[in-house]
């Protein structure tokens, strides 16, 4: 009984007393923010035909299907091209905000609204790949990803070291921020402009009222206690959407490879041959009829590709089998954003399977990264400006992550 009651008690405080995978949350954070914003870039001259007052989807017929099924969406709130412009705008810049880590509380939430504005406004537009974006941007307002690589760390650094000088800090851009959304939030509702379910409305509402909750914990209460309860659903919250993104990309790669088992094209080792022979998916024919030219290449790819989405989920417990088999999931996605013209399906996929990988890993990353830029600055003739990483146990940690 006691060496129960210890396992459930350091479970518990496992999950309870740190936001795990700062790292993996942040790549996240940058992988779907850069995905949707590159996305967004490259449709500029075509936004009113995919989402817009020109698109074939009339604003008519999508009103129609969201008072059907009730889907988010701020682009029906106005019939009018100066709003969808706004909103459009309003996308790329909270994606770009996102993605530098600038407020990403504030700014995941605003990604959020983005992404669900304008995927439920025509539905009928992606590749795949917008329904995990459109999955993925609701479970990242529940995580911290702005705790390392974001300005908002850097940022919690800089006030961490004022204060240690005896300086007095104090931020007037975030509650200008709540201030602002409040007010829209309040129109909104006060105006029935909510259509959707009530699962979006209340997220949002929460969020605006947490980020008000948390201020008045952190500035006017004199105890420690009701900064350290927040922190620990914090950190509830974060580790628990981890655990749904992890959750959600194995049940993909398993869905996908067991209804690939049931596929006669994919038990006689021929179904990768199709898709490098369709105009829509050739960007490169030379390249795909070069891949397709050995039945023995094409084989072992069909049939490699339905091993590694199947045994994927029951390779986690297995750390090296693992990380083996998920730098070949990304590299056949990279290679299907070449051979198949599907860049942003696979962004995003990478950017999913990204929640697995190894934190050794990415330490190393961020510091070649950091070598890169060093060498960059250098040779324009600059001196780098060194940075430390704060504790992830800090003060500097948990302020970084409320913004």
């Amino acid at each position: 009984m006691n060496r129960f009651t210890l396992t459930v008690s350091a479970a518990i405080a496992r999950v309870t007393e740190s936001a795990h995978g700062p790292y993996q949350s942040a790549v996240i954070r940058i992988g779907f923010s850069a995905t949707w914003l590159m996305f967004l870039l490259r449709e500029l001259p075509h936004r009113a035909e995919l989402y817009g007052p020109d698109s074939p989807w009339s604003w008519i017929l999508a009103r129609q299907l969201i008072d059907t099924n009730g889907a988010f969406t701020a682009l029906m709130w106005s019939d009018g091209r100066v709003w969808f412009e706004l909103v459009y705008a309003l996308a790329v810049l909270a994606s770009a905000l996102l993605l530098v880590g600038w407020r990403t509380r504030t700014m995941s939430v605003l990604f959020m609204v983005g992404v669900l504005s304008l995927q439920n406004r025509s539905v009928f537009m992606g590749d795949g790949g917008d329904n995990v974006l459109h999955l993925m941007s609701i479970y990242l307002v529940f995580t911290r990803c702005g705790r390392v690589w974001s300005l908002d760390s850097r940022r919690a650094r800089r006030a961490e070291a004022a204060r240690a000088r005896g300086e007095r800090v104090t931020d007037r851009v975030g509650p200008a921020l709540w201030l602002v959304l409040g007010a829209v939030l309040i129109t909104v509702t006060a105006t029935g402009g909510f259509h959707s379910q009530w699962t979006v409305p209340a997220l949002l509402w929460a969020a605006w009222a947490a980020q008000a909750l948390w201020w008045l914990v952190g500035r006017r209460t004199g105890s420690a206690e009701p900064r350290i309860l927040l922190d620990v659903i914090g950190n509830i919250l974060h580790n628990s959407a981890l655990v749904v993104i992890m959750a959600e990309a194995c049940l993909i790669y398993a869905t996908a490879g067991w209804y690939k088992i049931q596929g006669s094209r994919w038990q006689d080792g021929t179904a990768v041959y199709y898709p490098l022979h369709l105009d829509y998916f050739s960007p490169w024919p030379a390249l795909g009829g070069l891949l397709s030219s050995s039945g023995t290449m094409v084989m072992l790819v069909t049939y490699g590709t339905v091993v590694v989405q199947v045994a994927f989920p029951f390779t986690l417990f297995n750390r090296r089998v693992k990380n083996v088999l998920l730098a070949v999931m990304m590299t056949e996605h990279a290679a299907i954003a070449v051979v198949l013209g599907l860049p942003f399906f696979s962004l995003a996929m990478i950017a999913a399977d990204a929640v697995f990988l190894p934190t050794p890993f990415l330490h190393r990353l961020g510091a070649w990264t950091l070598r890169a830029r060093e060498l960059v600055f250098s040779r324009d003739g600059r001196a780098p400006v060194p940075q430390q990483r704060a504790p992830e146990n800090s003060e500097a940690t948990h302020v970084g992550s409320r913004t």
